[in-house]
Order: C-alpha cells, then sequence, then structure tokens
C-alpha cells in the first residue's frame, strides 16, 4: 500500500466560480445520505462548521484554512469522533480540499482528503463514504 491520499476527480460544465461558489458551502455537497446536520460557516477564512452524520456515527469540526478563490478550498479537520474507529479522533489533524482548474473547456474538480490514508483504520469505509458524497455532488452539477 502507498501513503496515497484519499482523491476523487470529475469534470463539469459549470465555471470555475460557479463551481466554487458552490462548493464553499458544506450543505451544498455533503448532505443528502446519512442524515447530515451542518452548523456553522464556511465564507470566510477561519470559519467552521460541524458536521453530523449517521445518528451520532461521525461528528467532526472543520476550519476554513485555505481559500484561492475560483481554484481552491482548504478546510483543517480540527475534532472528530468517528464512534465506528478504535482512535474515533483519526481525522483531527486532516485536511479536506477542492482544487478547481479549467481544462479542455470544462472545469476539473479534485477532492482530496489529505491525511485519509490507506494505512490508517477509516479509510475504507470513509473513502467509500467520500465517493457516495462526491458522485452525487458530480451528478448534481454536471
Amino acid at each position: 500500500m502507498t501513503n496515497q491520499n484519499f482523491q476523487y476527480s470529475f469534470t463539469t460544465s459549470k465555471k470555475p466560480n460557479e463551481a466554487f461558489a458552490f462548493l464553499l458551502n458544506p450543505k451544498n455537497w455533503w448532505a443528502g445520505l446519512f442524515g447530515e446536520t451542518i452548523e456553522g460557516k464556511s465564507d470566510t477564512i477561519n470559519d467552521a462548521f460541524s458536521f453530523k452524520a449517521g445518528d451520532g456515527v461521525h461528528y467532526s469540526n472543520q476550519k476554513l484554512v485555505e481559500l484561492d478563490t475560483d481554484k481552491k478550498i482548504v478546510w483543517l479537520v480540527t475534532e472528530s469522533n468517528l464512534s465506528f474507529l478504535k482512535n474515533t479522533n483519526e481525522w483531527a489533524g486532516t485536511k479536506i480540499c477542492f482544487a478547481i482548474e479549467e481544462e479542455n473547456n470544462k472545469t476539473k474538480i479534485t477532492f482530496t482528503h489529505e491525511g485519509l490514508i490507506p494505512q490508517i483504520e477509516c479509510y475504507g469505509r470513509c473513502s467509500g463514504g467520500w465517493t457516495q458524497y462526491l458522485q452525487k455532488l458530480h451528478d448534481h452539477i454536471k
């Protein structure tokens, strides 16, 4: 196994600025599968939001740490409680990132969860969950 972060890419016909505006609000893309609740803000650097899903199975706090308008969004996971893991705080210190770039008259969106690597316990279930959310996102903003 490699030390490869979980990554998922797709293209959309949306312009980079449209994709960026949509992705900046996690309620637009990190909901609709497992009874999620998202509270807080994600508009400017240092804004924070909490994410809860699966009747308490997943709880995490994210802080917006990097914004490059129409190009990149990065949240730092500051706290997590993933009750299905031995180390319930496994996501703490990881980063949830979107990179946005123009490619062949389309917009390429690359999602990376930095720190979600095959060597950690959560990788299998969490990468599967991310894939479901990102496929739903792709279907929504084709």
